[in-house]
């Protein structure tokens, strides 16, 4: 058996794995049993005549091998999609751009940017979705999106270990900020001292991101009052009174009636960039239309009010 004999829905099971980073959640995603989803991977594996995945404990991990199998599936099977709505009758998508974003840029960048790109480039349609930085940035490695919101904290490490390095633009680098009720005693003033953020109920993210939400280098273990994945919801619970979370200013103007947001003086700054990326290489037209588009609302969102 040679790789030209593999076939279309072993590549579509494994492009979903090189995405998913699991056997279970490609699987899930697709439908199928993890069984069968194993099977296909077998049968590519034995096509290509060499291992494409390496099974860790906590999922799996694309070989050299892999890497490139994941974006030539990718390709190919966008392209049998592309053939299959032709002849449905649906018109082309050449100019189609995958978009992922993290949950709050999807909050306040993406939707000015696709609205400046509507006006600008109207021929252009963007398909999006949202997802955590390090699934949107499996997702790029696995030919699915071509481009990325994604979050930075410092140190500012690279986005993952894989190589060619993504290539990857600084969009905005803005100081984290805490939210807080309007009638609450610490929005009285411009400012909040770090010492007050102390004994304080905070709104968290779950899971991996749990330390989202609270204010970074509390010397304290915090008080988490609830866990929120959804950004939006947070602030509308800080709006009802039930606790504090952090945000990067450039969000504020997107924050509900009953929430102020406010610099924290004392100790280190914390800064949070905004990134936008991409594999290496060459961009088609579209891609960088979209990319132009993103950078011009984040620069806007950044300037001072």
């Amino acid at each position: 058996m040679t790789f030209s004999d593999a076939s279309l829905t072993a590549l579509r099971v494994f492009r979903e794995v090189a995405e998913r980073g699991t056997l279970t959640a490609a699987a899930a995603a697709l439908g199928y049993t993890q069984s069968a989803v194993s099977r296909q991977i077998a049968t590519l594996e034995r096509a290509a005549g060499t291992p494409l995945l390496q099974r860790r404990h906590d999922g799996v991990e694309l070989t050299p091998a892999g890497r490139v199998v994941a974006r030539r599936a990718a390709a190919v099977v966008d392209q049998i999609d592309a053939t299959a709505r032709e002849l449905a009758g649906l018109p082309d998508e050449r100019a189609t751009v995958r978009l992922g974003w993290f949950a709050s840029a999807g909050a306040a960048v993406v939707p000015s940017g696709l609205a400046r790109l509507r006006r600008t480039h109207p021929g252009i349609t963007v398909v999006g979705r949202e997802g955590s930085t390090p699934a949107l940035v499996r997702a790029l490695r696995a030919g699915t999106l071509d481009l990325a919101l994604v979050a930075s904290a410092p140190p500012y490490r690279p986005l993952d270990a894989e190589t060619p390095a993504l290539q990857v633009q600084i969009l905005t680098d803005r100081s984290l900020r805490v939210a807080v009720p309007a009638d609450h005693p610490l929005a009285r003033g411009e400012h909040i001292d770090v010492a007050d953020l102390r004994g304080q109920a905070w709104i968290a993210s779950p899971g991996e991101d749990h330390a989202m939400g609270v204010w970074p280098g509390l010397d304290e273990r915090p008080v988490i009052a609830h866990t929120v994945r959804d950004w939006l919801a947070k602030l509308q619970l800080v709006a009802a009174g039930c606790g504090l979370t952090t945000l990067p200013a450039s969000l504020a103007p997107a924050c509900p009636p009953g929430v102020r947001v406010l610099p924290v003086h004392g100790g280190p700054s914390e800064q949070r960039r905004l990134l936008l990326a991409r594999l290496p290489g060459p961009v088609s037209e579209p891609v960088a239309r979209v990319a132009e588009s993103l950078r011009a609302v984040a620069i806007e969102s950044a300037r001072p009010r």
